[in-house]
């Protein structure tokens, strides 16, 4: 399965995340073809250069709007319906139109909040130009022309300060940049700039299945993506990408999503029927941790351990199954021993056994305790007794 990965050093924009695509491989007259399909005719240009950032030679893409077509939408805004529009007029594959219109609700919906408005009624002022239609549909159809099937990303540095837009000064972080990032590893940084753009933080908080290390790979390429300002670090992201194998059960390391959240107003009843849920929905594991929280009220961590293809549905249970309004997700490594299943018979019956090789050779044993229990109930013995008898037979 080919992943990638941006590391965002500097941040992300729409316009680096494209740069950082087209740099690792992606042809730039591929990219024009496909967005081309958006049918807005000559209302744009899509340039791309080599520039140096800080020593790192990084690909800068432009989207040149031609002003007397963007004129107005840029000062004033566009409509989600606007957009909506564009999408469906345009020839677009479907599932491309789909994740784009998906993703511009969203943000309508985060600014709607922000100003106190309904989705329909919110202009998307500085996010709903055709700038960044093209760095929404460019950086989509430039990830599946790149064959990448799952996305990562780095923790996001977050700068100060404040950038003038539509209603005026805006304080950095923007107010939909953080709206966008709930959930999501960030950290601070000296530089006071805008870091991390709206349409950055809708780009990655909504592809990337997971944000924290690099995950195991083996790389096959590399990309840099410019942004437009000379910074005191090298004003880039950067973007790895490779192919990782398959998760077979015990073939060695694989790449795994941790869901965690705390909740403090959830029964135990509750609790066991979202773990059922969670198991069904393809959770590896799952576990209760007793904790404190503030105000000294007794809460349960609850974490939840998953395959990155796994973490929508599973995030979706969470939040609709307990009171949590916020869901963290981190990478983690495992590894697993190189295992085979094989039934041993005992005076008790046939009972499964899990045998895992150690890396020395040796081998390692454990009788299935539902198969065990089931003896141990219908011959009357204890529990005890089925394990050192189906161990006594591997031996």
């Amino acid at each position: 399965m080919k992943i990638a990965y941006f590391d965002c050093i500097a941040g992300a924009s729409g316009d680096m995340l494209l740069g950082a695509l087209v740099d690792a491989g992606l042809p730039v007259e591929s990219l024009r073809e496909k967005l081309a399909a958006l049918n807005l005719g000559d209302e744009f240009e899509l340039e791309a250069q080599k520039v140096s950032k800080n020593g790192f030679g990084a690909t800068k893409v432009d989207v040149v709007v031609h002003e007397h077509h963007d004129h107005e939408e840029y000062h004033h805004g566009r409509h989600l319906a606007e957009i909506e529009a564009i999408m469906r007029k345009s020839s677009l594959p479907g599932h491309i139109q789909e994740k784009a219109i998906g993703m511009f609700r969203r943000l309508a919906e985060v600014e709607a909040g922000i100003h106190g408005k309904s989705v329909e009624q919110v202009h998307l002022h500085e996010v709903g130009g055709v700038d960044t239609i093209v760095d929404v549909v460019g950086t989509l159809v430039g990830l599946e022309t790149l064959g990448v099937e799952q996305v990562y990303g780095s923790p996001l540095p977050l700068g100060r300060g404040f950038v003038k837009g539509a209603h005026g000064q805006i304080p950095l972080p923007a107010p939909a940049t953080v709206a966008l990032l709930k959930g999501i590893p960030v950290r601070g940084s000296e530089i006071e700039l805008e870091l991390v753009t709206p349409t950055g933080a809708l780009l990655l908080s909504t592809l990337c299945v997971a944000f924290g290390p690099i995950p195991a790979m083996t790389l096959t390429g590399l990309g840099y993506g410019a942004g437009g300002r000379d910074l005191p670090i090298p004003n880039v992201v950067r973007l790895l990408l490779g192919e990782q194998s398959g998760t077979k059960q015990g073939a060695g390391a694989e790449t795994l999503v941790l869901l965690e959240t705390n909740v403090d107003d959830n029964s135990a009843e509750i609790n066991g029927y979202v773990m059922e849920k969670l198991f069904a929905a393809g959770a590896l594991d799952v576990f209760f941790t007793p904790i404190q929280m503030k105000k000294n009220r007794p809460a349960t961590l609850i974490s939840v351990l998953c395959r990155p293809a796994d973490v929508e549905p599973l995030e979706t249970i969470l939040f609709r199954e307990t009171s949590t309004l916020g869901v963290r997700r981190q990478l983690v490594e495992r590894r697993c021993l190189e295992r085979v299943s094989e039934t041993v018979e005992t005076p008790y019956g046939p009972v499964r056994m899990k045998t895992a090789r150690l890396p020395d050779g040796t081998t390692k044993c454990a009788p299935e305790y539902d198969d065990c229990k089931q003896a141990a109930e219908v011959h009357g013995v204890p529990l005890r007794v089925v394990y050192e008898a189906a161990l006594g037979h591997r031996a």
